[in-house]
């Protein structure tokens, strides 16, 4: 099921479009939320300092503790002596001061603020050292080859890497599995402190980009400006990364234009069956038809020239021969364009077991036919 997803990604990064795409940033790539298929790479394996697009990492472990039970939004946490010394982006917590997860998780998306990511992170894990081994075990899982972490916040640390691909990976799987995120990363302007601390979002694409819903803006002296910029547009996100940017105006430019090109050029098409699937007999099961059901790669990225006026076939065979095992593939569903051309095959799978007939079962089917004949 995962052979139509890499198919699409090599065609489309190899399409004539996407080479003549292009941005200012040494290190960029383009990515659809829901297939996972790059659109556009420019030096995306280039290993660079990410600044605070470190705290993607941060906020999925945050929001996956907060899903497991182990942190809850009015958890109210206490600002540590360590938390209060990391400064660059801060609120300026206070040693002692208490405040809500809620509010710190805003406080991260909306300004950055790392003295209430290491309070996150010792929250979290219970230091931030014994955070970032997380991090890091985390990035492997996702398959970030290219990344090392070093601290939860993005400040200047020696081997503290990643790649455009990777915060792209991060990115996906924090808005993936955990949207409720938007409620913070779509912040314009808010407040805390009972209004006495004012919040100003760091990534102005929220402002100014239609569809806009994150993600994470970063910069220092050496990594330059970085972004990890997100929108949806007709029930497609995408995710736009943008490494060592030139200047804080420029990467948002190059941003804009990646998204732009993504949704003026893709769309994405959830796949159902148009009509009811026919049952498959079966021969020598313990029930005579087993019922064909979709795959759950449902979802076709397309170029919008194909989108348009999908079609569909349903290849199924006549019957099978038990025994026949719940999700075994056992037809396609053929999707194609308007002029014919073939954009899916969609694997059709057995919606249930169908164990194979004993000879004991077969003996009392027999007779039950044979009585109810007399």
């Amino acid at each position: 099921m995962k052979k139509l997803a890499v198919l699409l990604c090599a065609l489309l990064v190899l399409g004539t479009s996407a080479r003549a795409l292009e941005v200012s940033a040494p290190s960029a790539v383009l990515m659809e939320k829901e297939t996972g298929t790059v659109l556009f790479a420019k030096d995306e394996h280039a290993k660079l300092e990410p600044a605070s697009v470190t705290k993607v990492m941060t906020l999925l472990l945050t929001m996956e503790a907060i899903d497991a039970g182990a942190l809850a939004y009015d958890d109210v946490l206490t600002a540590s002596a360590h938390a209060c010394s990391m400064g660059g982006s801060q609120i300026w917590l206070e040693e002692g001061e208490q405040m809500t997860v809620d509010d710190m998780l805003k406080a991260v998306c909306v300004v950055s603020a790392n003295d209430c990511a290491v309070a996150l992170a010792e929250a979290v894990a219970g230091s931030e050292e014994a955070f970032v081994e997380r991090m890091n075990q985390r990035a492997a899982e996702l398959g970030m080859a290219d990344t090392h972490f070093c601290n939860a916040t993005g400040l200047p640390a020696e081997g503290h890497v990643t790649s455009a691909y990777d915060i792209a990976l991060m990115s996906r799987e924090l808005i993936q599995s955990h949207p409720d995120i938007r409620q913070y990363t779509t912040i314009w302007m808010d407040s805390l402190r009972g209004g006495a601390s004012s919040l100003v979002n760091t990534n102005r694409l929220i402002r100014t980009y239609e569809g806009a819903t994150g993600l994470k803006t970063g910069s220092t002296d050496s990594a330059l400006y970085c972004l990890s910029a997100t929108a949806e547009r007709d029930g497609m996100e995408l995710i736009a990364v943008i490494m060592k940017g030139a200047t804080s105006a420029q990467r948002f430019t190059d941003a804009q234009t990646l998204l732009n090109y993504g949704f003026s050029s893709y769309a994405l098409k959830d796949v159902v069956p148009e009509a009811v699937l026919p049952p498959v007999s079966v021969s020598l099961g313990t029930q005579a038809t087993v019922q064909p059901v979709l795959g759950e790669d449902t979802h076709l990225l397309l170029e919008k020239a194909l989108a348009g006026d999908l079609r569909q076939a349903v290849s199924l065979p006549e019957s099978l021969e038990a025994p026949v095992a719940a999700g075994e593939p056992i037809g396609t569903l053929i999707v194609t364009s308007g002029s014919g051309e073939t954009v899916a095959e969609l694997p059709l799978l057995a919606g249930e077991e169908v164990p194979r007939i004993t000879f004991v079962q077969m003996l009392l089917r027999v007779l039950q036919a044979a009585f109810l004949s007399a």
